[in-house]
């Protein structure tokens, strides 16, 4: 069934075209917001909301891009706006701990980047040390980067998805692996 076929089922409340939209999608969405938010709890929730979103507003759906241009685009507002909500929420749980904290220990911001691994590192060790990396990004580095470098996307799509221009795309995937080879110089070096 093509695109065009699953939005014509989906927009006459064809359930079926909806179920084959999801199970073709369902990966795809996944992935894309599992590398914004690098929490698959979080994950599972945004791609359900993706979903149900693509459901409500498939009508408003144009067709100037592709279909799984326009997901991208719900999908990294979504795992944005998530992020944005918990950066807020751990700036306000800092701030009451540390003025509220029944110890009189200061507050500990915990240093999430790997300083010492071992020379025989495993590929589990390096893709959560390439994964920290990457999350600790500027956000339109990572979602840059990672719509080019994991999910495959073409500089025309992520500027689409991102709604930037073409150079704007280009700097922020430029800067973006300038940025990751600072951070995971150490590693290349030992």
């Amino acid at each position: 069934m093509s695109d065009l076929e699953l939005l014509e089922g989906i927009k006459n409340n064809d359930q079926a075209a909806f179920k084959y939209f999801v199970e073709k999608y369902q990966r795809l969405v996944y992935r894309v917001v599992f590398n914004i938010v690098n929490d698959p709890d979080d994950a599972d929730d945004i791609t359900q909301d993706v979903f149900i979103e693509v459901y409500r507003n498939i009508s408003d759906f144009r067709a100037d891009s592709k279909l799984s241009t326009w997901m991208y685009r719900i999908a990294t507002n979504k795992a944005l706006n998530l992020l944005k909500k918990n950066r807020r929420k751990n700036l306000f749980q800092r701030i009451d701990s540390f003025f509220y904290s029944d110890d009189d220990k200061p507050v500990q911001i915990a240093d999430e980047f790997i300083k010492e691994p071992s020379n025989g590192i495993e590929q589990d060790e390096l893709t959560a040390i390439l994964r920290k990396a990457i999350s600790s990004l500027p956000d339109n580095q990572k979602i840059a980067y990672t719509l080019h470098n994991i999910d495959d996307l073409a500089y025309n799509e992520i500027c689409e998805v991102m709604n930037l221009s073409l150079s704007a795309v280009e700097s922020l995937i430029h800067r973006a692996k300038k940025n990751l080879q600072k951070k995971l110089a150490e590693y290349y070096h030992s």
